[in-house]
């Protein structure tokens, strides 16, 4: 399976859909903080590429949440203009010509502006004892189902220490959630038994 993984820099995601042995690509304005397959671009303009039809199986994309999420609406005031691109930008990914397509982002504009997503989901739900509740909008493909419930409940990523870096800590992806959603939404091409999150590498 081709994956395309948008407005990623941190690489988790990419790599864990390349543990269960898929094709795996990042995309982001920024360079890939994990060595990986990986083009520094928009991806708007990467996805406006002439793809042959049926290129990429599976998109799964994280458009930034700044002028979405709930979280920062003391922001919005005076923001329209650049509301209204946020929304644009997610509706573009959206339409984008491939066939399975997840959209995360958290709650907030979206939701109102846009539609209802189609699951809501926590870190405990795979592995993390966290809070941090995180829209998941789904097109061609399934819910996630829960891995590894566990205790803790605390929300660690909202009390991180301000500084200069502590957007990129908020927005990484758990690897709990990197690996369900591999084994999920792409499943293991290397081997037929059944994987948990925590597996290094699939098949390892």
């Amino acid at each position: 399976m081709r994956v395309l993984v948008a407005c990623e820099f941190s690489g988790i995601v990419r790599d864990a859909f390349t543990a269960y042995g898929h094709e795996a690509w990042s995309v982001d304005l920024l360079p890939s903080e994990l060595p990986g397959l990986h083009v520094q671009a928009d991806i708007i303009d990467f996805l406006r590429r002439p793809w042959t039809p049926g290129h990429w199986d599976l998109m799964i994309a994280f458009p930034p949440c700044t002028y979405l999420a709930r979280s920062g609406a003391q922001w919005w005031p005076g923001k329209q203009a650049e509301q209204l691109a946020a929304l644009e930008f997610v509706r573009e990914l959206a339409q984008a010509n491939i066939p399975k397509i997840a959209i995360e982002n958290p709650i907030g504009k979206l939701s109102s502006a846009w539609r209802k997503p189609d699951q809501i989901i926590q870190p405990w739900m795979f592995g993390h004892g966290q809070v941090k509740a995180t829209c998941l909008w789904l097109y061609g493909l399934p819910a996630l189902k829960p891995t590894l419930v566990v205790e803790g409940r605390k929300p660690t990523v909202h009390m991180a220490p301000d500084s200069k870096d502590r957007w990129k800590k908020r927005s990484r992806t758990l690897m709990g959630l990197a690996y369900a959603m591999a084994e999920q939404w792409g499943g293991c091409v290397k081997c037929h038994s059944s994987h948990t999150h925590n597996a290094t590498r699939c098949g390892s």
